[in-house]
């Protein structure tokens, strides 16, 4: 009996610890602005929104929702504008041929003033569909997105969705995959938005979920560490931080061609 208990004992010991479920915060909401172009996501700076809708991005006003300007591009060269973000003194956006394959993508960017196109950067074909971009450390971050049904490439679906880190030359560095509890979320479909927060943490949505998956990169390995799930108003899509206010992110509600404004619980870092 005492060897039998002993040897349950020792298996006990030797096995591993169940993993902890990353745990699920509350965002709350500040404000709602109708748009009839946020059905792709949305960008922000200190006083404006840009809903982005494929071939067209739609200036507002912060303070009175009005719509202020309008760029609107030509469908065969810009099919699918994803998201958007402000960089600096642009605003740069992601655009890929989604639904059609191969899948190729490029960036595009704009005056945000003038509301004009300025440049494109073409990545050409990748391992899957450009969906969003920002700016860290120096380096460009990137998701490359990958599908189940429409839109995918035979032999890769959700799960091989990937973060891609380009230099100013736009050649690859680095590169993580998402864990399966993110990705799990994602299907059939990918990543749609996607940006690093003020706290150094990366903030990211799926296509129809209302939440924000925290990520941290991994001490060790490959793929990426879920630190939180964030409840959202919205349904997946692309986001953007306002960086003039604290812990405030702009995301969009598609069915409702809304532009939401929320503010994010602290998450915790182990």
């Amino acid at each position: 009996m005492l060897r039998t208990l002993l040897a349950a004992s020792l298996t006990l010991l030797a096995a591993p610890a169940l993993a902890q479920a990353p745990p699920v915060l509350k965002s709350e909401v500040i404000r709602r602005w109708k748009a009839p172009e946020a059905t792709q996501g949305v960008a922000v700076d200190a006083r404006h929104f840009y809903a982005v809708a494929n071939f067209r991005i739609a200036k507002y006003d912060k303070a009175t929702g009005a719509k202020v300007a309008e760029w609107s591009g030509d469908k065969a060269r810009f099919p699918h504008i994803n998201s958007c973000e402000i960089i600096g003194r642009d605003l740069v956006c992601v655009n890929s041929n989604f639904p059609e394959t191969p899948m190729t993508s490029s960036v595009e960017i704009f005056d945000p003033v003038r509301m004009v196109h300025r440049r494109t950067v073409s990545l050409g074909q990748q391992i899957g569909s450009l969906t969003w971009l920002d700016r860290k450390d120096g380096v460009w971050w990137a998701a490359f997105a990958n599908y189940d049904g429409k839109g995918g490439e035979p032999g890769r679906g959700h799960a091989y969705t990937q973060l891609v880190t380009f230099d100013d030359q736009w050649r690859r560095m680095e590169s993580w995959s998402f864990p399966t509890s993110v990705t799990d979320r994602f299907a059939p479909m990918s990543s749609s938005g996607g940006a690093w927060g003020p706290d150094g943490l990366l903030y990211v949505t799926g296509h129809d979920h209302p939440e924000l998956y925290v990520l941290s990169l991994p001490k060790g390995g490959s793929k990426l560490d879920h630190l939180a799930t964030i409840e959202a108003p919205i349904e997946g899509q692309a986001i953007g931080f306002d960086r003039s206010a604290p812990r405030v992110m702009f995301g969009i509600s598609r069915p409702n061609r809304e532009v939401v404004s929320m503010t994010l619980p602290v998450v915790a870092v182990k």
